[in-house]
């Protein structure tokens, strides 16, 4: 489950990307706010799977605390 949850998740936020792509209504600002939700989408997702992947990979083993040292 591991890495299909990165793609996954990853293939929402392109399909978000490309909605509001086309959903955003002419103005003079249009590109301003595509790139700006956008950018939001990938910073989003970016955060989310190093989040994500932190949690399946852990760099420090978690140790009990309530154990005696035997020597």
């Amino acid at each position: 489950m591991g890495s299909f949850a990165i793609v996954w998740v990853g293939l929402v936020f392109v399909a978000l990307s490309g909605i509001s792509f086309y959903v955003i209504p002419k103005t003079w600002d249009q590109t301003l706010w595509r790139t700006c939700l956008i950018m939001t989408y990938v910073c989003v997702y970016l955060m989310w799977a190093v989040t994500y992947m932190a949690q399946l990979h852990p760099l420090i083993a978690p140790q009990r605390s309530d154990l005696k040292i035997e020597h």
